[in-house]
């Protein structure tokens, strides 16, 4: 199972060549087999990054988040267990999102599709894939 960081749906959505080609290639058979996933976080996560004008709209997220689900992502709950996850992961950074996004990942057992330099580095077992290879 390949869970999308924000950021990596993003790419994924907009077709961005910041996807690389063996992420694409692991993305695109995840989708065949029913094992990709992404957070229902990453949806709250664009809606700030386009409130705060970080992230250009091309569509509605509403939109973003149909064109993700209809590509053959499935949508993960934000759970009462991912939440206490995300609350007690060691040694990982603030960032809320990251947080839930990361607990998730380790809730489902899925490898954490990312390009986030301190998700990459974080000393944990998690499986993780560089989004831009």
């Amino acid at each position: 199972m390949i869970l999308l960081d924000t950021n990596a749906a993003i790419w994924l959505a907009l077709d961005s060549p910041d996807l690389g080609r063996r992420s694409r290639r692991l993305v695109e058979k995840a989708a065949r087999d029913g094992q990709l996933t992404i957070s229902a976080i990453s949806f709250w996560e664009i809606a700030l990054l386009i409130k705060k004008g970080r992230m250009r709209r091309p569509n509605s997220v509403g939109e973003l988040r149909h064109q993700l689900l209809r590509s053959g992502a499935t949508e993960l709950p934000l759970t009462g267990e991912i939440a206490i996850s995300a609350g007690e992961l060691e040694g990982f950074h603030n960032d809320p999102a990251d947080r839930f996004i990361a607990a998730t990942a380790i809730t489902h057992q899925a490898t954490l599709m990312t390009a986030d330099e301190r998700l990459l580095r974080w000393r944990h077992p998690l499986a993780r894939e560089n989004a831009e290879l």
